[in-house]
């Protein structure tokens, strides 16, 4: 997300923009921690292999919205919005 583009955006749209950011992060956590349980699940079963190591691929690709949230809390701060 652009900083620039928090700039331009009303008070309320950010902190709806932050609210939708923090439901998807737990969303988001809840998946990861779904993903490691299957990764285990099948290390212990079966040992080392495929469904070991594809669940654990998916983790990198959901774990990339912390950064938005950390931009929208600093654009918060700025404007003195809680």
């Amino acid at each position: 997300m652009d900083k620039k583009n928090l700039s331009h955006l009303t008070d309320q749209e950010i902190l709806d923009k932050k609210k939708k950011l923090k439901s998807n992060q737990i969303i988001s956590a809840v998946l990861i921690g779904f993903l490691v349980g299957i990764a285990v699940y099948s290390t212990v079963n079966k040992g080392l292999g495929f469904f070991t190591f594809f669940p654990l691929f998916f983790i990198f690709l959901i774990a990339k919205n912390k950064s938005d949230l950390n931009t929208i809390n600093l654009e918060m701060k700025n404007r003195n919005l809680d």
